[in-house]
C-alpha cells in the first residue's frame, strides 16, 4: 500500500524508540532516550539540503536544522519533541506503526511524532518548489515529557544562531486548534524529618510520617484555596499530591517521609512564586522543618490573540480549507518555557490529546494529512498583514 510523505516518514518515526526514560533504572538501553531518532532525523534533513546537527549528550540528544531564505518575511522556530512517555502496560506493539481504518498506530504516533512528519514533508516540498517564505529553525527537542533537557540545551544552541527567532509554534496533539494560552506544571518534593525509635516507645522519637500527614492535610487545605481563584481562560491553578512514602518497619518510628505533588500554574506563576507559596502554607499550619525541592517545572502559555504567532497559524488554516480555531488548554508544552525565554509562540498540531499517552495511541491519518496542508500553507502563505 502506497501511502503520503507524511505518513511515510511518521511510520519511520514510531518504529524507532525515543522513550523518556523519566529517571527511572529499569528502562533498556535498547528503546531509553532520544538519540537514535535525533541521529535518524539529522540524517534525513540533511539528504534534503538543510543544515542541520545534534545537540546535547549520551542518549538524550536534541537535532536542530536551519533553513534560509531570500526575502523572507520572519524566522519561525517549529519544536516538535522527539521523546515519548514509557510503554508500560500497552497493548499493542508500541514501534509497529501499523496502518488500519485510517488510524496509525503505536507509541508517539500522537503525541508527538505526526507534528514533526507533517512539517518535514511541507519543509521538503516548500523549499524544493521555492515557495518556501519564512526562515526555519526546525527543532526536535529531548525530554519534553519530563525534565526539559532539550529546551535548556537548543536554548544554548540558539545563542550561537545567526537567525533572529520571531516566534515560535510547538507541535503537539491540538486536534489543528490554535492554543494560544495553556497552563504550567511544577512538580515538588516534600520531605519531613523526625527521630526513630522503637514503636514500642513511640513517645521517645519523632514521627516523620505523622508530620507529613499534617503537611497533606495543609496541602488539601490549599487546594481548596486555590480553586477560589480563576483565570479567565485556563481556569483555577490545581495542586495534587500524587505520591507518599516513609519509614522502614512497622516497628521503628520513621524518622524520614516525604511527598511529591503535582502544582498546575496559571500565567503569572513560577516555580519560584508557588515554592514561597507553599512555604507560606506549611508556616501558617504550624509545620515546620520540612524541606522542598523542585523535580521539574514547565511555564505557562499566554499569547495575545492579536499577535502574529496566532494570526499566521489562523491565516494558514484558512488558506489550508481548514477551520481556524484557537483555544486553550490545561495541558503544559515547551511553548511556555520558550515563551518565559522571550520567545512567544502558539501550540498547534494534528492528533488528539484523548489519544496522547495511551495503551492503544493512535492518530487518524485524515489529520496527518492536514497537517501537511497547514504546514505548507504556515511556510508559504502570506504574512498576516497581507
Amino acid at each position: 500500500m502506497s501511502y503520503s510523505k507524511s505518513i511515510e516518514l511518521l511510520r519511520d518515526y514510531v518504529a524507532i524508540p525515543s522513550v523518556n526514560p523519566m529517571g527511572r533504572s529499569d528502562m533498556p538501553a535498547a528503546i531509553a532516550g532520544e538519540t537514535r531518532l535525533a541521529e535518524h532525523l539529522l540524517e534525513q534533513l540533511r539528504g534534503m539540503g538543510f543544515d542541520a546537527r545534534c545537540i546535547g549528550e549520551g542518549d538524550r540528544q536534541s537535532v536542530v536544522a536551519e533553513v534560509t531564505v531570500s526575502g523572507a518575511i520572519d524566522t519561525l522556530l517549529f519544536a516538535s519533541h522527539i521523546d515519548t512517555v514509557p510503554i508500560d502496560g500497552m497493548e499493542i506493539d508500541p514501534f509497529d506503526p501499523v496502518v488500519t481504518g485510517g488510524r496509525l498506530q503505536g507509541r508517539g504516533s500522537c503525541d508527538t511524532k505526526a507534528g514533526m512528519a507533517a512539517f518535514v514533508a511541507a519543509l521538503e516540498k516548500t523549499a524544493a518548489n521555492g515557495s518556501l517564505r519564512r526562515n526555519v529553525v526546525l527543532l526536535g527537542e529531548a525530554d519534553e515529557e519530563f525534565g526539559g533537557l532539550g529546551v535548556d540545551d537548543s536554548l544554548a544552541a540558539f545563542a550561537s544562531t545567526a537567525l533572529d527567532i520571531d516566534w515560535v509554534l510547538a507541535s503537539e496533539p491540538t486536534n489543528l486548534q490554535v492554543v494560544h494560552a495553556h497552563k504550567g506544571v511544577a512538580v515538588m518534593r516534600l520531605e519531613t524529618h523526625g527521630r526513630a525509635c522503637h514503636a514500642s516507645a513511640p513517645d521517645d522519637g519523632e514521627n516523620a510520617l505523622v508530620a507529613l500527614a499534617r503537611v497533606i492535610t495543609a496541602l488539601d487545605d490549599h487546594a481548596a484555596d486555590l480553586a477560589l481563584h480563576s483565570h479567565p481562560q485556563l481556569g483555577p491553578p490545581t495542586l495534587s499530591v500524587g505520591r507518599a512514602g516513609g519509614g522502614t518497619a512497622s516497628n521503628i518510628v520513621p524518622d524520614a517521609a516525604w511527598l511529591e505533588l503535582d502544582r498546575r500554574l496559571v500565567p503569572g506563576e513560577n516555580a519560584e512564586s508557588i515554592r514561597r507559596d507553599i512555604e507560606g502554607v506549611l508556616a501558617a499550619a504550624g509545620v515546620d522543618g520540612v524541606s522542598i525541592s523542585l523535580c521539574a517545572a514547565k511555564a505557562p502559555l499566554e499569547t495575545p490573540l492579536d499577535h502574529a504567532a496566532v494570526r499566521s497559524c489562523i491565516k494558514a488554516l484558512e488558506s489550508a480549507g481548514l477551520p481556524p480555531e484557537t483555544t486553550s488548554v490545561a495541558f503544559g508544552t515547551d511553548a511556555g518555557p520558550f515563551a518565559e525565554a522571550g520567545l512567544p509562540g502558539v501550540v498547534l498540531g494534528p492528533g488528539s490529546i484523548e489519544q496522547a499517552h495511551t495503551s492503544r495511541e493512535f492518530i487518524e491519518t485524515a489529520q496527518v494529512d492536514a497537517a501537511t496542508r497547514l504546514f505548507e500553507a504556515l511556510l508559504s502563505g502570506e504574512t498576516p498583514s497581507e
